[in-house]
């Protein structure tokens, strides 16, 4: 099997190992395993977890909430229809965030246009 250094996790990720250290005491990254001389070692197992935990993070999925889907995904098969549950709702509110970001951007779309025509116009 293959191991990831912290360093090497960081750098796939591209991600400080700094948040790699705050996720493991958050409770994200159980179960790591360590070397002889203390220092994290991620199997693959652990940076496919790690990957959805930064997609759940840059989704902005709580904490706390990332916690409890990790504990889920240790649990085992039994939770499937929970962790099913937890990521149907976050999709939605993802969803919600996106239109509220467009609605947003179409905005700000639209003071650039009227910006640009009046430097246009004052240039004329």
């Amino acid at each position: 099997m293959k191991y990831y250094s912290i360093g090497e996790a960081a750098a796939y990720f591209d991600i400080p190992e700094s948040t790699l250290r705050y996720y493991e005491k958050q409770g994200l990254l159980p179960l790591m395993e360590r070397d002889a001389a203390g220092r994290r070692l991620f199997s693959e197992e652990q940076m496919t977890l790690l990957k959805i935990v930064i997609h759940l993070k840059h989704t902005h999925m709580p904490i706390r909430t990332i916690r409890q889907y990790v504990d889920w995904v240790i649990e085992g098969d039994h939770t499937t229809g929970l962790r099913l549950e937890m990521m149907q709702q976050h999709k939605q509110s993802v969803l919600d965030e996106i239109s509220v970001m467009h609605t947003a951007l179409n905005g700000i779309d639209s003071k650039i246009a009227r910006y640009l025509n009046r430097m246009e116009h004052q240039n004329t």
